[in-house]
Parts: structure tokens; C-alpha cells; sequence
């Protein structure tokens, strides 16, 4: 059982990632991406992917330009100072090229948790007197044809248990229960035990909502090691089912004690982003390669250091 849970990117990617798979992506911004699987996704060239993400950066930008993407919902995308709203992601929108829905922050780590708790919604105060409640990116036609998206964005109604004449409304927001999660982590054992040495995000409950999760990392431990200190693991064994050992899988996003987010790298995405044909070129270039470690030698990755 164990040794079917570790294996090669390629190997995990061809079978948990499927042609309008439903997916979620672990990191924010510019923080642990799972750079690595993305890059494989697009190598795949998987399609009609509806993903779901809370503060989606440069992973989530590069698979929507690469076309692999027909729906996205989130709260966020883009790489701060680099670029404050995604570009391939801005271009797709103004498009109309992917199916789009807009929350709250607050609102998608609630639906990621309703997920993970096995509710099919949770209420919140988050939303109330923003247009949030009132655009709607994904038509209702949209919805009943697709059992796997919510047949409504959210639902505003008055509070059950309310006394009062005319109850405080709350905003129910609907569960996600993608088809695989896709994280990466500092440390995960050979039984499947994760590790996240930094700020988790919505991850833990990304990976608790999916039907299954797949897992890259900087280093595969023995599972002695991380039960010396189970305080510091986030996610049980019994969770993960592939694990995918990939150093600098997060690159060009920061996986904190690592390495930092690479600066340079990400101007010159930027820079690629902004032009069809430059960015065809920044995917020939960076992307398609034949393997992780080809990506690794093309960026120098033994000049980084440890932040």
C-alpha cells in the first residue's frame, strides 16, 4: 500500500488528473504553488479542468494560459507586487474564455471547511451589502447541466432561530467536494503523513474535502521521524493517496525555509504573460520540458538559498 502511494510526478498526474476533473490547488499567491504538477498538467495537455482555489497565484495563472482550464472559482488571483490580479487569468475573464466565479475570502476557506466537515454549506456574515451577493459569473443553465458544480453561488435567508419580527439575514455558501486536492508540503512521510512547515492556508481542508489528494514535497521521511513530533503534522496518512517527491516543486513561489519566492523569474513571467506569443514562448521555454529535472538544471536551482 505504501509504495503504491510514492511515485513519479508523471505517474501521478496521468492518474488522478483526468480530461474535466474537478481540482483544488494548495499555496496562495506567491507561497508553495504546486508549481511542479502544474507544469505536468500542461504537459499532459489535460482539458476542461474546473478548478477551485482561495488565493490563487501563478500556478493557477499558467494553466488557465495554457488552456487547460474551463471554470474557476476563488476569492483571489495574482503574485502581489508582480502582478496584483493574474494575467493569463484577466485576459481569459475579459475574454470570456473560462467560466468564472467570484467570493470572499472568507467565504471560499468556509466552503473548503464544509467540505472537509462533510455539510453541504456553511452560513456566514461574510458578503452582506457587497455586490458579491449580486453578480453571478456562472449561468444557471451552466449549473444544472453539471451535478458537480452548486445549482446556486450562495443563498442570502433570515436566521431560523431568530425572535425578532424580522430575522438578521445570513449568506449560505455551498461545500466543495472537488475530485483531488493538489498540495505541496515541506515534509511527508512514506505512509502518506503531511507536514507543512509554514502557514497552511486552506490546505488542510482542501485536502480533507477532495475524494483524493495528491501530494508533492521537498523531502519523503521515514514516519518515525515526523511521529516524534505529531503536533507539527497536519495531515494524516489516510488522506493522501499519491506522494510525489519533487525538490523546488513550489519554484518560482516560495516554500518557506527552502527557499524564497524567485524574483527574477517571476518579472520575466510577467513580462511573457502580457503577449500571446511571448507566453507561447515562456511555455516552450520553461514548461515544456521533458522532465522536473530538466526544469531544475534550466533555472539553476543550486543557486538558491535557504530563506
Amino acid at each position: 500500500m505504501v509504495e503504491k502511494k510514492i511515485m513519479s510526478l508523471k505517474e501521478a498526474v496521468k492518474k488522478f488528473v483526468f480530461d474535466g476533473a474537478h481540482i483544488c490547488l494548495g499555496g496562495c499567491s506567491t507561497n508553495r504553488n504546486p508549481m511542479a504538477v502544474a507544469y505536468e498538467i500542461i504537459r499532459q495537455k489535460k482539458r476542461n479542468l474546473y478548478l477551485y482555489m482561495h488565493t490563487a497565484g501563478i500556478a493557477i495563472d499558467i494553466l488557465i494560459g495554457a488552456g487547460c482550464i474551463r471554470g474557476f472559482e476563488q476569492a483571489y488571483t495574482g503574485m502581489g507586487r508582480f502582478a496584483p490580479i493574474g494575467i493569463r487569468f484577466r485576459k481569459a475573464i475579459e475574454g470570456g474564455a473560462i467560466l468564472y466565479e467570484d467570493y470572499t475570502n472568507y467565504q471560499m476557506g468556509l466552503r473548503f471547511l464544509a467540505g472537509a466537515m462533510g455539510v453541504p454549506f456553511l452560513p456566514t456574515l461574510s458578503g452582506l451589502g457587497t455586490d458579491i451577493l449580486k453578480k453571478w459569473g456562472i449561468p444557471s443553465i451552466v449549473r444544472r447541466k453539471d451535478p458537480k458544480i452548486a445549482n446556486r453561488k450562495l443563498i442570502v435567508m433570515g436566521n431560523p432561530f431568530s425572535n425578532r419580527k424580522k430575522p438578521e439575514n445570513l449568506v449560505l455558501v455551498p461545500a466543495i467536494n472537488p475530485d483531488l486536492a493538489i498540495i505541496h508540503a515541506h515534509q511527508v512521510d512514506t505512509e502518506g503523513t503531511i507536514r507543512i512547515k509554514s502557514l497552511t492556508f486552506t490546505d488542510v481542508e482542501m485536502a480533507k474535502s477532495a475524494k483524493h489528494l495528491l501530494v508533492t514535497c521537498e523531502e519523503i521521511v521515514n514516519p518515525d521521524y515526523l511521529r516524534k513530533s505529531p503536533e507539527q503534522n497536519q495531515i494524516p496518512f489516510f488522506i493522501t493517496d499519491a506522494i510525489v517527491k519533487v525538490p523546488y516543486g513550489a519554484h518560482p513561489t516560495a516554500c518557506f525555509g527552502c527557499y524564497d519566492y524567485d524574483t527574477n523569474f517571476l518579472k520575466i513571467y510577467h513580462k511573457a504573460a502580457l503577449i500571446d506569443s511571448t507566453f507561447k514562448d515562456f511555455l516552450e521555454e520553461y514548461v515544456f520540458l521533458e522532465s522536473h529535472n530538466a526544469y531544475l538544471r534550466k533555472i539553476d536551482y543550486k543557486k538558491f538559498k535557504k530563506s
